[in-house]
């Protein structure tokens, strides 16, 4: 058995041969655990069951000084969170501005044939394409967070205009990625705070539901899985996530959500990928606290519908000996010291 086929088995509700897992960590934490354990490369420490691939078409341009720019024109400062950034200047000042915009080609088979190869090369793996800032958050970066929120109540007309082109956008990259024989499309879109909704069950309802049921729609007809990630407190959005195909949901927050509850509630519907805190338990939390958290996690994945990941790329504030902790109690799994 694979990992792959563990992955599928969690995915479909069968009580895999042990819980699976994939997760990463920032930069800075990255070289942090890589001192600690004395390595280069973290790849046997993480041993994690997915691939993911993105298109060789997101290049960034170099602007100097810690700027970046990406291929839809905003630009990002990474000069102090190097592994994203944040966006300091797009290309939509005003509405108007939308019809000059230049988009990416999304359609050109070179930004995908690398996919090929990759799956060829990793067939253990369970293997994603990640459509990045799929839709709100592409929407908001190109506008401005404040701006585009005034939008939807001022301007819905141009609103709808400025996510209908990133749909059309997105679905020349699902289309390929789905071509090249994926196994899943991943959709990375935050809609919560830690208190709700960024911009209201409402609103959600109307400019982001119908064009997510879009993008998953090929995914699903072409029997594969459709996931998503979307950080905050946004669990009154599963049940309409499901009613449009979603399949599995990522980063499961335990600080926004209980997570124990909504396995039991979701189960045979929708399948969680993390729970595991790196707002309470990995940073400040014991060696142990986090070895029964991790084994509680993985108690309540045990039939399927759960794969296991702390609940975001882990940032410098975690200990190494905590992740390593961590790490102990997946691979002392009995399944998988077997397979």
């Amino acid at each position: 058995m694979t990992k792959r086929d563990v992955v599928i088995d969690a995915l479909e509700f069968r009580p895999p041969a042990y819980v699976p897992w994939s997760w990463g960590m920032t930069i800075d934490c990255a070289e942090k655990v890589k001192e600690h354990l004395g390595i280069d490369d973290l790849g046997e420490f993480y041993d994690n069951h997915f691939i993911s691939f993105t298109s060789s078409g997101h290049v960034w341009e170099d602007l100097g000084n810690g700027k970046v720019k990406d291929v839809y024109g905003v630009v990002w400062d990474r000069t102090i969170d190097k592994d994203i950034g944040t966006p300091c200047d797009w290309p939509i000042k005003q509405p108007a501005d939308l019809d000059s915009c230049v988009w990416p080609d999304t359609v050109d088979d070179e930004w995908y044939a690398h996919i090929p190869a990759g799956i060829a090369a990793s067939p253990d793996l369970f293997s994603t394409y990640c459509v990045d800032f799929s839709l709100f958050e592409r929407a908001w970066t190109m506008r401005g967070m404040p701006d585009l929120l005034m939008d939807m109540v001022d301007r819905p007309e141009f609103v709808d205009d400025l996510l209908d082109a990133i749909v059309e956008s997105n679905l020349g990259q699902i289309r390929h990625a789905l071509a090249a024989g994926v196994d899943a499309v991943y959709f990375g879109d935050d809609y919560g705070m830690q208190r709700g909704l960024i911009m209201g069950i409402d609103h959600w309802r109307r400019f982001i539901k119908p064009r997510l049921a879009r993008m998953f729609a090929p995914v699903r007809e072409a029997g594969k899985f459709a996931t998503m990630h979307s950080c905050g407190s946004v669990a009154e959005l599963f049940d309409e996530l499901v009613e449009i195909g979603l399949q599995m949901f990522n980063p499961f927050q335990p600080e926004v959500m209980d997570v124990f509850e909504m396995m039991k509630k979701y189960r045979g519907r929708l399948a969680f990928h993390g729970g595991m805190s790196i707002q309470k338990v990995l940073p400040f939390g014991t060696a142990a606290e986090v070895r029964d958290m991790a084994q509680r996690l993985i108690d309540a994945g045990q039939e399927g519908g759960y794969v296991f990941s702390p609940s975001h790329g882990v940032p410098r504030d975690v200990p190494p000996e905590n992740l390593a902790a961590m790490v102990e109690v997946l691979k002392a799994q009995p399944g998988y010291a077997e397979a």
